[in-house]
C-alpha cells in the first residue's frame, strides 16, 4: 500500500509540475497574441477619416446593455392544405371585349454571353480581391491596413478595437466601389447585403471579423445597422419598417432591427448590444425589389404544358440561372415584395407569346379563365414544408422554374400574368391558411369586398375551377387581408 501511495503522491508532483508548465505556455501564448494584436493596431493610421467616427467609436466603449429577441410571426397561422381537391369543371359565361394581347418586341441576347463584367469599378488601380457574384466577376483592391482590424479581445471592447482600425485605414474606395457596382447591377438591398457579405468574407476568413467588416460598411452606406454579442459572437441586426417573418428581431428605441444570416435559434436570443445609431445612418433595409438585378446570364430553357380543353398547350421559354440562384437567397420577406416583383422579360415574352396564339379574338372572360387554368395544371401541388422544408414564398419567375407549387407561389404568378397580359386590376387574398386571387371584373360568381369594390374570386390552386370558384372551404370565411398590385 505504502509503494502505491509513493507512485500516487510522485505522479501527482509530475502531474502538477505539468500543469505549471502548461499553464506558463498557456500565459506565454496569450501574451504573445496580445503583442502580435497590439503590432498589428500600431501598423494602424491613427487619424480618423470620417469626423463621425471620433464620437461613435468613443460610444462603443460605453457600456452595452441586454437586450431581448422576439420573434416574427409566421406568414401563416394554420398549415396550408397538403392536398387540394379539384373543382368540377364549369362553363364560364363567354362576355367581355374581344381579346388581342399586345407584346412589345425584345431583343434576345447570345447565349454565348461573355462572362466578364462591363461594371466600371471606382479608383481600383490593382484588384487582390476577385470573386463571381452571381455570374458576373468582380474585383476590389482593399488597403493593406483595413486587414490588421481584428475583433479582439471576443467583448465589447474588441468591437471598438476593430471599428478603430478600420476608421482609420483607407476604406473610401470599397465604398465608393459598391455604390458603383450597385448602379451598376440595378442591385437591391438585398443584392447589396449579399454582395457587401461576400466581399467581408474574402477579406476576413474569421467570421466574426466577416461581420464586423460588414457592418462598418453598411454604416458608411448609410444603412441603419446594428452589431451584438451573444455567447462573445458577432451579430448583425438591419433596420427593417416592414416585417421579415420568422426571423428574430431587437428592438431599439421602438424600431425593429432583425437578425438576416443564417442563425442558430437555441444561441440567439439574449444578447448585448447599443441604442444609439451611427451618425446618419438612419435608411431601412428595404426588400422590394422593383427591377431585377442585371446579372450575366447563364441562359437554360424550360417547357410548360397542361391539358386544355381545345388540346395540349406548351410554351418554351429562357431563363436566367444566376438569377434564380440570386431569389433563393431570399428571406421572409412581406407578400407586397413577391407579388410586386418583375419576371424576367425574355421570359415573359416568350410565355406571352405562346399564350396569345391561343387567346387571341377570345372574349375577356374565356381568355382569363384559360390563364387561370394554365397556372392551375401546369405545376404540380407541393407545400413548401414537403419541397423545401420550410416557408419559402417564391418570386413568379421562380414558380415558372420550379416544377412544384403551393398556394401563394400560383397566386403570385397568375396576378403578374394578368396584370401583364390584360391590364386589370387583381389582389391577392390571404386566409389564415390559404391564399387565392381576385379580379376587378364584371362577372358573376363568388366574391370578396376589396374596399367599397367587389372582386370576384379566382383561385390558381383550385384545380379546374373557373373565375367565380372558391373552394367550398373559403366561402364564407372573411379573408385575413389583401395584397395589391402597383399597376
Amino acid at each position: 500500500m505504502q509503494l502505491n501511495k509513493d507512485g500516487e503522491l510522485r505522479w501527482f508532483n509530475l502531474f502538477g509540475h505539468f500543469s505549471l508548465i502548461f499553464l506558463f505556455l498557456s500565459s506565454f501564448a496569450w501574451a504573445e497574441s496580445f503583442k502580435d494584436f497590439k503590432r498589428t493596431q500600431a501598423k494602424a493610421f491613427t487619424t480618423y477619416k470620417d469626423k463621425r467616427d471620433v464620437a461613435f467609436n468613443n460610444y462603443l466603449k460605453e457600456q452595452f446593455r441586454e437586450y431581448k429577441a422576439q420573434m416574427e410571426v409566421p406568414l401563416y397561422k394554420a398549415p396550408k392544405p397538403k392536398s387540394i381537391t379539384p373543382a368540377t369543371i364549369k362553363d364560364i359565361k363567354s362576355v367581355g371585349p374581344v381579346v388581342n394581347i399586345k407584346l412589345k418586341p425584345i431583343v434576345i441576347p447570345d447565349v454565348n454571353i461573355t462572362k466578364k463584367a462591363d461594371i466600371p469599378i471606382v479608383a481600383l488601380k490593382e484588384r487582390d480581391i476577385n470573386f463571381s457574384f452571381f455570374g458576373t466577376d468582380l474585383g476590389f483592391s482593399v488597403d493593406q491596413s483595413v486587414k490588421y482590424a481584428k475583433y479582439y479581445p471576443l467583448n465589447q471592447e474588441g468591437v471598438a478595437n476593430f471599428f478603430g482600425v478600420v476608421a482609420k485605414s483607407e476604406y473610401e474606395n470599397i465604398i465608393l466601389s459598391i455604390s458603383s457596382i450597385k448602379n451598376s447591377m440595378r442591385l437591391n438591398d438585398w443584392g447589396v447585403y449579399l454582395l457587401v457579405k461576400k466581399l467581408s468574407q474574402e477579406i476576413f476568413t474569421n467570421p466574426d471579423d466577416a461581420k464586423l467588416m460588414s457592418w462598418f460598411i453598411f454604416n458608411k452606406l448609410g444603412y441603419d445597422v446594428k452589431v451584438g454579442l451573444a455567447h462573445r459572437e458577432v451579430t448583425l441586426m438591419f433596420y427593417s419598417e416592414k416585417a421579415i417573418y420568422s426571423t428574430p428581431n431587437y428592438n431599439f428605441s421602438n424600431k425593429k432591427f432583425y437578425v438576416l444570416s443564417h442563425y442558430d435559434k437555441s444561441r440567439i436570443g439574449r444578447l448585448y448590444s447599443y441604442d444609439k445609431s451611427y451618425p446618419e445612418a438612419t435608411k431601412a433595409f428595404d426588400l422590394s425589389l422593383k427591377e431585377l438585378p442585371k446579372f450575366n446570364r447563364s441562359v437554360k430553357s424550360k417547357s410548360l404544358h397542361f391539358k386544355s380543353r381545345d388540346g395540349v398547350f406548351e410554351t418554351t421559354y429562357n431563363y436566367n440561372q444566376n438569377l434564380i440562384d440570386f431569389m433563393a437567397t431570399y428571406p421572409q420577406a412581406d407578400y407586397d415584395t413577391f407579388f410586386n416583383a418583375p419576371v424576367d422579360k425574355i421570359s415573359y415574352t416568350q410565355i406571352a407569346r405562346d399564350i396569345k396564339k391561343h387567346i387571341d379574338g377570345m372574349k375577356a372572360s374565356s381568355a382569363l379563365n384559360f390563364v387561370l387554368n394554365f397556372v392551375q395544371n401546369a405545376f404540380i401541388y407541393e407545400i413548401d414544408d414537403q419541397q423545401f422544408g420550410r416557408e419559402k414564398v417564391m418570386f413568379a419567375q421562380e414558380t415558372l422554374y420550379f416544377d412544384k407549387s403551393d398556394c401563394e407561389d400560383r397566386a403570385i404568378l397568375f396576378s403578374y400574368l394578368v396584370k401583364e397580359l390584360f391590364g386589370y386590376s387583381v389582389v391577392g387574398v390571404k386566409y389564415r391558411d390559404h391564399m387565392a386571387t381576385a379580379l376587378y371584373i364584371p362577372l358573376e360568381g363568388d366574391s370578396v369586398k376589396v374596399g367599397r369594390k367587389k372582386y370576384v374570386i379566382a383561385d390558381p390552386t383550385y384545380i379546374n375551377s373557373s373565375i367565380g370558384q372558391s373552394m367550398p372551404k373559403y366561402r364564407s370565411v372573411k379573408p385575413e387581408s389583401f395584397i395589391a398590385l402597383h399597376l
